[in-house]
């Protein structure tokens, strides 16, 4: 997924300026002018916070000093091996270019020091995490910035309370999920690049809910329970949200060009790469409060960056990265190391979060006679729950079931190797998986080993690997063209995973799983034709095979009921396009898009509904089907809402018109008798031939019942 949005990016970057020869000018300026009604009340600190900072200003020279306290208080004899102890515990911070330990008149130190370094930023850094820092049994180091006395000696003796602030109505953020037919909603972008809109996927026809033109300058991203769009310019981010999609938060960071939300939507980081390094305060990667747009801490990224440089435990509470030989684990909100020190693991790879649990699954790779390591590590307390050593090994990578009941280590491991001055050569690679059983005592491990050979040689390619979100079942993808085979088996408690269902010699080099498991689609993306293939893992029964030719990306909605398949302008010039279907492989729609470059389904927070519940409703499912079928038949028949409404008001409206003269025409009877010559002809049997009866079906109720 880091990988098509980064690609995503880049295509649309390297695509603008090619927009210009269809009707556009090189000289035209993009507007990112907001809305009319928007009022911005934005601060100027806030919005150019960043140019203020360059801004030159008058410096004694002391901001990169700190003051450390606590230090041991030694004899000159040992003033020497102090300073080692020190500058070994400080060196991670930068370069200390001055230090000073004062003395008493006897020569032994007072128990405080001063550390110089390069820039402020350093020294920040080092007071933040050596604050608190246990020395030993009986020191303990307070760190402080030089400036902080002068600060905290112009406190004010008198307490002014802080000024409250409005509360800001964003209106209804949350109102897509109170749609009565459950529509889902979906961004496009199209026209390459100047386009971006949303549209509700309504039956029969889809409707339009917002379309702005240069929206956003590369492409937009839902936030994970889709309370927010984000859209990307060359000073920022900005938010979006409720019925109108309003800007509701903006965050100053120019050049940014990758973010990230943290699951629960409380924080978002964003990555500007090309800013510089040496600046006194970090500025490429920033954390940032998502609803009040506070900026929380901000960090230097690593060369060459790998994006995400930060993973976010599921609730929000922790977020973790790789450094040299550790795994720095901080907490929220204090966005400080956890217990203010980072975890030694030598060799460390790679990690990853569970999706349901604050565990950690990291491996590490082997040094020599010493074999890598794959290993759940729970946080905050650091306890290890299981390893697993694992020999002959090039290379792992951790996929997790969505439940959290499931870790699937996938490793890579060669038969011979070649090592030369800093270069590794694997060869003879072949697969094993290492399934850990998250919900089991003790956390047994099932190891599978995949046997399977291609006709180019002796190693096995593995294109991809996906867990059924919901259940025990998952899917690979082996071999290469034409020999591709589509393998899924199945996770059993006690006995080794058993292979349920083999497909043969398959145009496919992605699977997609439906978020509500059961059902698959096999997609040959890209650089193969386009063919796809539903399929119902409950028997294995091939719902349909078709093809999209030239597809890039399939998507599906939410909810598991449709699938979308797209032909980007990011990938082909051509047959730019985007079709939906339903779960069974039925295609609803094509939509042909001038210049179509993405498409993305609006996420649903996580359902409600206890498990218990969901199944009992699936059981009374027949109870509802009646009302259902009802209203699709009348959605799909000639009198639409739109008619039934209007036919509704003529109706109401003829009423009216017909009590009228009704009434009238009462008044009048006795002089039509009369003109008549007293023969009423009205009520004469002769008339009741005069008139044509006509049934008109239409939706006259819905019924709402709710689950207990």
């Amino acid at each position: 997924m880091v990988e098509k949005k980064s690609r995503s990016m880049k295509d649309a970057k390297k695509n603008k300026s090619k927009n210009n020869d269809d009707g556009g000018t090189e000289d035209e300026e993009p507007d990112f002018s907001d809305p009319e009604d928007f009022v911005d009340d934005i601060g100027e600190d806030e919005l150019l916070g960043d140019l203020l900072r360059q801004k030159p200003k008058e410096t004694d020279g002391v901001e990169s000093v700190i003051v450390v306290d606590g230090v041991p208080v030694v004899g000159a004899e040992r003033v020497e091996k102090l300073k080692n102890v020190i500058r070994k515990i400080f060196k991670e911070f930068g370069a200390i270019i001055n230090e000073c330990y004062p003395v008493t008149e006897d020569g032994k130190t007072k128990g405080y020091i001063f550390l110089e370094f390069t820039n402020r930023g350093n020294a920040d850094e080092a007071v933040r995490q050596r604050n608190n820092y246990k020395l030993d049994k009986m020191h303990t180091f307070t760190c402080s910035l030089f400036t902080d006395f002068e600060k905290y000696g112009d406190i004010p003796d008198e307490f002014v309370a802080p000024v409250a602030q409005p509360y800001k109505d964003l209106g209804n953020m949350h109102y897509y999920l109170l749609d009565e037919n459950c529509f889902d909603q979906y961004s496009i972008i199209y026209d390459g690049g100047t386009t971006t809109a949303i549209y509700l996927n309504s039956v029969p026809e889809v409707s339009e809910v917002a379309k702005r033109e240069r929206w956003t300058e590369t492409y937009v991203r839902w936030s994970p329970r889709g309370t927010y769009l984000a859209t990307f310019h060359g000073k920022g981010i900005a938010l979006w949200g409720s019925e109108e999609f309003r800007q509701v938060q903006k965050f100053s960071h120019p050049g940014v060009q990758f973010i990230d939300f943290s699951p629960c939507e409380k924080y978002i980081v964003t990555f500007s790469p090309h800013v510089d390094q040496r600046s006194e305060e970090p500025q490429s990667i920033i954390i940032w409060d998502a609803r009040t747009g506070v900026k929380r801490r901000a960090f230097n990224a690593e060369r060459p960056p790998v994006w995400p440089v930060f993973k976010w435990s599921n609730d929000d509470k922790y977020f973790a990265r790789i450094g040299e030989d550790c795994l720095s684990v901080y907490e929220t909100p204090s966005f400080g190391l956890l217990d203010k020190k980072s975890i030694k693991i030598t060799g460390i790879k790679d990690f990853s979060w569970s999706p349901t649990d604050n565990i950690i699954a990291y491996w590490i790779a082997e040094d020599q006679d010493i074999p890598a390591k794959t290993a759940l590590l729970a946080i905050p307390s650091r306890e290890e729950v299981r390893t697993k050593n694992l020999f002959n090994v090039a290379d792992c990578k951790m996929h997790w079931q969505k439940c959290g009941d499931y870790l699937c280590v996938k490793v890579a491991r060669y038969a011979k190797v070649k090592r030369e001055k800093n270069d590794v050569k694997y060869s003879g690679i072949y697969y094993n998986f290492e399934i850990f059983h998250m919900r089991e005592k003790g956390v047994p491990v099932d190891s599978l080993e995949i046997k399977e050979s291609i006709s180019s040689g002796p190693s096995v390619n593995i294109q991809a690997f996906a867990w059924e979100p919901v259940n025990n079942k998952f899917g690979i993808i082996v071999g290469e063209p034409p020999s591709v085979s589509i393998i899924f088996y199945q996770v059993n408690k006690g006995l080794p995973p058993s292979e349920l269902k083999r497909f043969e010699k398959r145009p496919a080099n992605n699977l997609f799983w439906s978020p509500q498991g059961q059902f698959v689609v096999l997609a040959g993306l890209r650089n193969m034709s386009g063919a796809l293939e539903f399929i119902d893992t409950s028997d294995f029964k091939i719902m349909n095979s078709t093809e999209h030719f030239m597809a890039t990306d399939i998507e599906w909605d939410p909810t598991g009921r449709y699938v979308a398949s797209c032909v980007s302008w990011w990938g082909h010039k051509v047959d730019n396009a985007y079709w939906l279907w339903s779960f069974q492989g039925k295609c609803l729609k094509r939509h042909s898009v001038d210049k179509f470059c993405q498409l993305l389904w609006r996420p649903r927070p996580p359902s409600l509904i206890q498990t218990s519940d969901m199944k009992q409703i699936k059981k009374d499912m027949k109870k509802y089907s009646a009302n259902f079928e009802l209203q699709d038949k009348m959605r799909f028949s000639k009198a639409s809402r739109e008619i039934i409404e209007k036919r509704q008001k003529q109706m109401s409206e003829f009423a009216e018109y017909r009590k009228r003269a009704t009434e009238k025409h009462e008044t009048e009877k006795e002089e039509r008798v009369k003109l008549r010559g007293s023969t009423d002809t009205e009520n004469s049997p002769s008339n009741e031939n005069d008139f044509e009866e006509e049934t008109v079906e239409f939706l006259i109720k819905k019924e709402t019942i709710e689950a207990e």
